[in-house]
Parts: C-alpha cells; sequence; structure tokens
C-alpha cells in the first residue's frame, strides 16, 4: 500500500479540522469564561496533588486521554489554566489511562467519544440561534468539543501504516543511524510541527 499526495492532503485536511474544533471551543471559552469557572478551575489545580489527581479522575470518567488533554489546551489557550497549572491534569490523564484499560478488561466494551460527536453538535446546534448568549455561547463550546473530536478520529485514520508502507519505514531508517543526532533532529522536526498546527 503506498501513502499518496492525496492521502497526506487528507491528513492536513484532518489536521485543519481538528485545529478548527479548538479554536471554536477555545474562542467560546474565552467568550463564556465568567468568575465562577475560574474559581472551578483554580480550586481543581490548587496544588500538584489536586491537578494529577482532576486529570486523573477525568480520563477515568471520560475513557480517554485524549479528550482530557485536548480539554486542558482548550483552557490553557482561553488563559483559564496556565502552562503550570496544566501540566499536572495532563500527567493524571496519562495515569487515568491505565484505568480506562482496566475498565474495558472488566466490562469488556469502552465508550468512544467520536461515536458521541455528531449527536453532541446535533443536540448543541438549534441552541447557537438562542437569543440567550449563554446559551449561543455553551453550545459554541460543545460544537467546537465535537468538531475537534472528529478531526482527531480522521487524523487516527489518516496516518499511514508504516508496516505497509515499506517507503515511509526506509526514510526513517536513514534518518535513524546518527546516534544523538538522530533524537535531535526528530526533537527539532517534533518543536516544528507543534509551533505549526500549534498543539
Amino acid at each position: 500500500m503506498n501513502y499518496g499526495f492525496l492521502d497526506f492532503l487528507g491528513l492536513l485536511g484532518a489536521l485543519g479540522i481538528f485545529i478548527y474544533g479548538m479554536k471554536i471551543m477555545s474562542e467560546a471559552l474565552q467568550k463564556s469564561a465568567g468568575g465562577s469557572l475560574r474559581r472551578i478551575l483554580k480550586g481543581m489545580t490548587t496544588n500538584r496533588f489536586m491537578a494529577v489527581f482532576t486529570g486523573f479522575f477525568i480520563t477515568a470518567l471520560v475513557q480517554s486521554s485524549s479528550a482530557t488533554t485536548v480539554m486542558v489546551v482548550s483552557f490553557v489557550n482561553a488563559g483559564l489554566l496556565t502552562l503550570l497549572e496544566s501540566i499536572g491534569v495532563i500527567m493524571g490523564a496519562n495515569i487515568g489511562t491505565t484505568i480506562t484499560a482496566w475498565l474495558v478488561s472488566a466490562l469488556g466494551f469502552k465508550v468512544k467519544i467520536i461515536a458521541l460527536a455528531l449527536p453532541i453538535i446535533g443536540v448543541a446546534f438549534p441552541f447557537l440561534f438562542s437569543n440567550n448568549k449563554k446559551y449561543r455561547n455553551l453550545a459554541e463550546i460543545i460544537i467546537g468539543f465535537g468538531i475537534l473530536f472528529i478531526g482527531l478520529d480522521f487524523l487516527k485514520q489518516g496516518v499511514p501504516d508504516i508496516k505497509n508502507n515499506p517507503g515511509i519505514m526506509e526514510f526513517l531508517e536513514h534518518y535513524t543511524h546518527f546516534g544523538y543526532g538522530s533524537i535531535l533532529l526528530f526533537l527539532v522536526i517534533g518543536i516544528i510541527l507543534t509551533i505549526l498546527v500549534q498543539s
């Protein structure tokens, strides 16, 4: 299976949907962020233990560390959390992933956020036309969240399977024989990509 130019464009499109969803969500959070929401978030991240526990609990609840991480990034973008406060929550989210594995083993199934993305967009959409500003902002937050996870799902599907794409494997292997130089190279690539997509 060859990974062609159209596949690459599809991957860029998925990335665009993901970033657009985050943009909508972050802007809506900025508009609707009142003192009460700020106080709640500050209370959940008062110290490192509370921040880690918050990330752990939310991930165990929604069964997706990606969902938790994305929400935290949106809060940081909206200025509701500082970078330092967000680190503990993201650490907790990664720990909470183990709970997800236990739940899958115990219950035999996993809740897929993507399966709920379109329904929650459908529920929130009518509120975009509400005369109540709070309802409109809440609808934008929910719709942005849904679009974001649709983009994330497309990204997962669009990333090439290295096993079935020997050309990509050869390209990567070509740059893995330089010792620390290889590590530095891929580190720089990761930093550049993160700066470009701001995520």
